[in-house]
């Protein structure tokens, strides 16, 4: 065996050194992605509202995605935050917005997707708005040929349908109430 000379030094082996430090950034990289995406879902930016990214645009002829309707301004925050309790993208424009006699107010709200919503507060828009005792949220609603919407609540199968003339309510086994629209 000879000595080393003055000028050379023994290699040390970094294979594993750069496979182990590779592996733990990748790992850190993977969370971090992660916990921003957790986070953007939580708390949609306004700004994401604005415009529909392109690989969520409705493409010509496909039927996955609803059309987008034409909106007339915000649905309420109180709507904007249930919407976001329950995957809305982005904020909800106002599709349609009803006063009946009872001075029951119905919005139809619409996501950056084109999904639609059901949001109903009893005694107006300016009342004490109570979830599940003075108002009343929905996803899944459907526009109808007619061009109404409706929605089922799950929890009972109470039927809604909305239009510019009438609220209907269906309880399961019960007469339909119709509630005539009045102007604001």
């Amino acid at each position: 065996m000879t000595p080393l000379d003055d000028h050379s030094q023994q290699r040390r082996p970094l294979f594993f050194p750069v496979v182990i430090a590779t592996v733990l950034l990748t790992i850190i990289g993977m969370l971090g992605g992660y916990l921003l995406g957790e986070r953007r879902n939580r708390h949609p930016s306004a700004s994401s509202s604005a415009s529909v990214p392109a690989w969520a645009a409705p493409q010509p002829g496909a039927s996955s995605a609803p059309p987008l309707l034409p909106t007339d301004g915000d649905c309420p925050p109180q709507t904007q935050k249930m919407g976001r309790l329950n995957g809305a993208y982005g904020a909800l424009g106002r599709v349609l917005r009803v006063t009946t006699s009872r001075r029951t107010v119905v919005w139809i709200c619409q996501d950056g997707l084109g999904n639609l919503y059901y949001h109903a507060n009893k005694g107006g828009a300016d009342a004490e708005w109570v979830e599940y005792r003075t108002a009343l949220f929905l996803t899944g609603v459907r526009q109808e040929p007619d061009g109404s919407f409706s929605a089922t609540a799950a929890w009972d199968g109470t039927a809604f349908s909305v239009n510019r003339e009438r609220v209907l309510i269906t309880k399961p086994g019960g007469e339909p109430e119709e509630q005539k629209v009045v102007p604001d």
